[in-house]
């Protein structure tokens, strides 16, 4: 395979795994490239200014991360969405061309069929049936704001409940952390020593 190329990929079409879907229903098809920012940018727009009760979040291989990611963003901004998760396989279709094609040699293109897993996700406005596979309600929004304000607050000791939520706050301890070793690891006459692991003065 040294002499090939891949030159396209393209994704086996299958239907939505959620039935009874409205007909305009948007769904948002998260490739690996996707800038997270333009697929927010679109779906909120979608939801809050069009005024759309459901959206659909969809990626395949290492789009899966990112397709979750963009949920999580969603479900904390708007709040109060129910959510049906379906994982499953989908079928990549990858056609690799031959860079040095010889007279009687192998064919000029291959094509490669990948299975790989997907994962679909429906967020909705409106309640949705609690009873099938995937389902997870709404997240209770009592203590966002204190989580997501307090920038001191320490939030190691908070419930596992929150641990979704203050992701600001941690980052923040970590870059205080990261400046004081800096400032201890300085050529100073008494700050490296303070910092020895084994105690040598």
């Amino acid at each position: 395979m040294e002499n090939f190329r891949k030159v396209r990929t393209s994704e086996e079409e299958s239907p939505l795994p959620f039935p009874d879907l409205p007909p305009d229903v948007v769904e948002m098809k998260v490739k690996e490239g996707s800038k997270i920012r333009n697929l927010m940018n679109f779906a909120m727009a979608q939801m809050e200014l069009k005024g759309s009760r459901q959206i659909i979040f969809s990626g395949c291989g290492r789009a899966v991360t990112k397709t979750i990611t963009c949920v999580e963003i969603m479900k904390r901004k708007l709040g109060g969405l129910h959510q049906v998760t379906k994982v499953r396989y989908k079928t990549l279709l990858e056609v690799w061309e031959n860079q040095d094609p010889l007279p009687g040699g192998p064919a000029q293109n291959l094509t490669v069929h990948k299975n790989v897993p997907s994962i679909c996700i429906l967020l909705s406005r409106d309640p949705l049936d609690p009873n099938q596979t995937g389902y997870q309600p709404p997240e209770p929004r009592h203590g966002l704001g204190p989580q997501l304000g307090n920038a001191g607050e320490d939030t190691s000791s908070s419930s596992t409940k929150g641990l979704k939520r203050p992701l600001p706050p941690p980052g923040e301890e970590l870059l205080t952390k990261k400046l004081q070793v800096q400032v201890s690891d300085s050529p100073r006459g008494s700050g490296t020593t303070d910092c020895q692991p084994d105690g040598r003065h």
